[in-house]
């Protein structure tokens, strides 16, 4: 007898936008609905939107990018009751597969002005480059409870009262009732969740979330506690490539998929495991390249200013990236194409030394191999034609070094 076909608990529609389907919602609140039921051992496959749910088409030209709604973000598929699971429990998902929509065989990259917020793939706008994808999904959790939802907006509510002066981006994203979706939920329920429901932008230590992990591939195994009633598990953001860090913000190669999961919950999973953030078990499938073909940045916690920061990894890592840019010109690419190669093509980004005060150091590490050319320290300077991105169609100049527009490159994911 021919084994049953894999049940899918979601479908989605790539020509209406997100808010109007039901089956995702962009808000984490513990009343949003229940889209369907899983089964502790059931293999099913789910269908998920790309983050902005379907606000970005597949053209030379970035006005949709630069035009985003980012209150609208992100659309997850769920969220689902997995069936048994209760407050205390783990909930392991295990990702069988990954796959990009066959009736959507694309991706995207891109650049946000600062006041916005198959097996290769390979980019008109980038030549010279191709790279396998190691396809994953950004997003991952369980719901939070009425108490660690509380939590979450306190806390942000809090950074945001105390250190929002400081800087001129915001630093926390609070509960915003325009272009929240809920889901199925309707009326006072529907109001609810809009006016306390956490965005989905950060990832949190209680339920993971928007974590953007690109090894957890196929074969990767991932341990969610759980706080509610049925655990509701949601899923998105899928990504058919990504370098660590994704350092462009839409820094992936953003994608419509289908992914296959299995679900198992392991009772009272959080007090035998000390379980109080995700953990998570990479699969076998991974990027084969050679360790020794990686040429490594180094990157240190002085800014681009020349001023002294304490042990900070995150400026530690933009001068990576800085010194990795400022590299490859000499080869004829322009910041942009460099920009969004480096988020996302396999970069490997670690943390070095973050003990040696007053200086964190990073590395940023660059397949060699994906490049058609040979771009070893050793050769002379090999400038070629790059051609160049797709800018917004007000954008009159080939090269902004201050990227204050914005860009898309769009990615062809082939077998």
């Amino acid at each position: 007898m021919a084994p049953s076909p894999i049940r899918y608990v979601t479908k989605v529609d790539l020509n209406k936008p997100g808010d109007a389907q039901p089956q995702v919602h962009n808000r984490w609140h513990p009343d949003v609905p229940f889209t369907e039921a899983i089964k502790p051992g059931e293999t099913v496959k789910i269908e998920c939107l790309d983050w902005t749910g379907n606000q970005i088409c597949n053209s030379d030209t970035s006005d949709d990018l630069k035009n985003v709604d980012l209150s609208r973000i992100h659309y997850l598929s769920g969220p689902f009751n997995i069936e048994t699971a209760e407050p205390g429990d783990v909930l392991m998902v295990e990702i069988k597969d990954v796959q990009p929509l066959e009736r959507q065989p694309w991706g995207y990259c891109g650049i946000f002005h600062k006041s916005n917020g198959g097996i290769h793939a390979t980019s008109r706008h980038i030549p010279h480059v191709k790279f396998s994808g190691l396809i994953h999904p950004g997003i991952m959790g369980t719901a939070p409870s009425e108490k660690v939802l509380t939590e979450w907006n306190k806390r942000e509510k809090s950074i945001k009262e105390e250190i929002q002066h400081l800087h001129d981006t915001s630093v926390a994203n609070l509960p915003e009732v325009v272009n929240a979706h809920g889901g199925s939920a309707e009326g006072s329920l529907k109001e609810k969740i809009a006016k306390e429901g956490s965005r989905t932008i950060p990832g949190r230590p209680e339920n993971g979330g928007n974590c953007d992990i690109k090894n957890l591939s196929r074969g990767s195994k991932c341990y969610f506690p759980v706080y509610v009633k049925g655990a509701k598990f949601s899923i998105g953001d899928l990504h058919f490539s990504q370098g660590d860090g994704e350092i462009s913000f839409c820094g992936a190669i953003e994608m419509a998929g289908v992914i296959t999961i299995q679900a198992k919950v392991i009772k009272d999973g959080m007090k035998l495991l000390n379980l109080k953030s995700p953990i998570f078990l990479p699969g076998d499938v991974q990027n084969h390249y050679s360790p020794s073909r990686y040429l490594t940045f180094e990157g240190f916690s002085v800014d681009e200013t020349g001023e002294q920061k304490f042990l900070d990894a995150t400026v530690a890592y933009r001068q990576a990236c800085i010194r990795a840019i400022e590299y490859l010109r000499r080869f004829g690419y322009n910041d942009y194409q460099i920009y969004l190669l480096l988020s996302s093509a396999p970069i490997e980004g670690h943390i070095a030394g973050v003990v040696d005060v007053p200086n964190a150091c990073t590395t940023l590490g660059l397949p060699m191999d994906i490049f058609d050319f040979d771009i070893s320290p050793e050769k002379k300077d090999l400038k070629k034609d790059m051609g160049n991105c797709a800018f917004v169609s007000n954008y009159d100049h080939p090269v902004c070094y201050e990227f204050n527009e914005g860009l898309l490159n769009s990615f062809n994911i082939n077998s």
